[in-house]
Parts: C-alpha cells; structure tokens; sequence
C-alpha cells in the first residue's frame, strides 16, 4: 500500500516520511435496489442541456465566482501551486499532550521514515517522549491546509489532523451545573475507582456489526428472523444514591464472580480420573509442557 510521501520540517531539520492512514472502516454497507426489479440503483451524471450522459473524462472542476459563471481549474494546476513546504508537516510549537482537547482530533495517520531519515524520526521521537510534548503544525491535504498534532504513539509517531477552531460548534444550550451532595459524589468516584483498569483497544468489538451479519446470513439462510425485546430499563433516574449504590454492588459482583476459583467438585473429579488413569496422565502432562515450553 503506497502512502503520500513528504516530511517533518522544524527549525532547519528536514526528516522525510511517508504518512499511512492508521484506521478503516469496517461498517457494512448496503446497495440500494429497485423495490420491482431488485436491481441495484444507478446514479447517472448528466449533460442538463444534451441530457447525455457524462464519463470521468467529461467532467471537469469549476469555481463559481458569479451566478452561472465558472472558471475551470485542473488537478494538473492544483498540484502546481503546491510547494515542497505545502506538502511537509511543518511544526510550529510544541505543546503538553493535556492542552489539546479530544474536540479538535480528527483523523490519525501512522508515520514512517524514507530511507536516510531514521535516526532523526527516532531523535524527535524520543525527544517529545522525553518531554512529554506533542508537535503541533500545518500540512496540506488535498486542496486545503490543515493543523495537525504530530504525538508519539508506543514505538512509533503518529500525525492526526484537527479541526480548526472555527469548525469547532458550539454547545447550542447552557449547560447545567447543579450542586451535588457529598455523599452521592463519594459514591460516584467508588464507582468508578471500581470500574477503573488499565485501557485494552481489543476488549471493544462491533456487537451491532456482528449481530447485522448474523441476521444477513440468516435471510440468505431463508431462515426466519426472531427480533430480541428489549430489556426493560427505567425512564429516569428517581433517586441517585439508590442507582450509585446498585450500580457499584453490581461492579462488586461481576468481580467476585470473575475472581471466584473452579468449583471443588470438578477439581475432585479431575483428580479421580488422573487416580485411575495415571500413565496416560502423566504422558498427556508431559505433552503439555513440552508444547508450553515450545
């Protein structure tokens, strides 16, 4: 897979590097069909005034800078006006990772030296580790200029692109900040003290996902599709101590139930069966450590 080749430019360092996109869409998507025919829709682009219809090689890009008046513009002269600068990541300042809100991270990309740029990618790199800094500077994107946060990421660097300040909406209402009770609050950080652990990416799967194609695979089954009722939950919250304190026994509970040992009785019957067996026992004990051990 190619990725778009540029560099890291900070005072007089110049560190070429090659950008990956970091994430995918995984959603699953739908065509659209003809309720009768069961053919897939098309959308035809169209001259309005021949009516006939347009190829790739017909349509061109216009700026409309009256009513009804355009001035064409080609990729060939998009790319033109680009400079070596336009297409570099040039850092600006270096700011603590705190400062910069989730609000303005927009899309990552994995970065990765070209040939000769190694050791310096590595020095930055360590250097903002080190610090505990986050690059903060512009590139260009297609046909827009765009900041972007350039952050280190386990071994690696990662750039991620932000939006600016002026596509950052507002909260469209006042937003509320009524007075807690000391007690409700004391509950509340027990609760999540007891749901706090270290952060696993993999932990999260796309049950919806998951659930969409088992339902697509069970039509093309023809088999008949059961919908699940869902479970009755309350409206509103009528006393917050009351959810805090169901909601943490609840915590408590899962964590007792994962934590509780193998019941006894299967322990004992494993043990009768190595009592009256015990060459074949001990034989398959061997096999497992010698394939631990591998």
């Amino acid at each position: 897979m190619a990725g778009r080749k540029g560099a890291i430019a900070f005072g007089l360092v110049y560190i070429p590097v090659e950008l990956f996109a970091a994430t995918q869409d995984d959603a699953v998507r739908f065509n659209q069909l003809a309720k009768d025919s069961m053919k897939r829709v098309r959308y035809v682009k169209t001259c309005p005034d021949c009516k006939r219809e347009l190829g790739p090689d017909d349509i061109v890009k216009g700026y409309q800078y009256e009513k009804g008046k355009y001035v064409v513009v080609t990729d060939e002269e998009l790319e033109s006006i680009k400079s070596e600068a336009d297409r570099s990541m040039k850092i600006v300042q270096f700011a603590d990772a705190d400062e910069i809100s989730p609000i303005f991270f927009e899309k990552p990309y994995q970065i990765v030296a070209q040939p000769g740029g190694e050791r310096a990618l590595e020095l930055l790199r360590q250097a903002m580790l080190a610090e505990n800094k986050v690059a903060i500077g512009t590139t260009v994107l297609g046909n827009s200029e765009t900041p972007v946060a350039i952050m280190p990421y386990g071994d690696d660097l990662v750039m991620i692109t932000l939006h600016y300040a002026s596509e950052v909406k507002d909260i469209p209402k006042t937003v509320q900040h009524p007075d807690v009770a000391e007690p409700e609050l004391d509950m509340a950080k027990r609760l999540i003290d007891s749901m706090t652990e270290p952060f696993d990416p993999a932990r999260f799967k796309n049950a919806y996902q998951e659930k969409l194609m088992d339902l697509i695979q069970s039509k093309i089954a023809g088999k008949a599709v059961v919908t699940e009722r869902p479970a009755e939950r309350p409206s509103n919250i009528i006393d917050l101590m009351d959810a805090l304190s169901a909601s943490l026994k609840e915590q408590e509970g899962e964590k007792d139930a994962a934590a509780k040992p193998a019941p006894a009785r299967k322990r004992a019957a494993s043990a009768g069966r190595a009592d009256e067996d015990p060459k074949p026992s001990a034989k398959r004990s061997g096999t497992t450590r010698k394939k631990a051990a591998s």
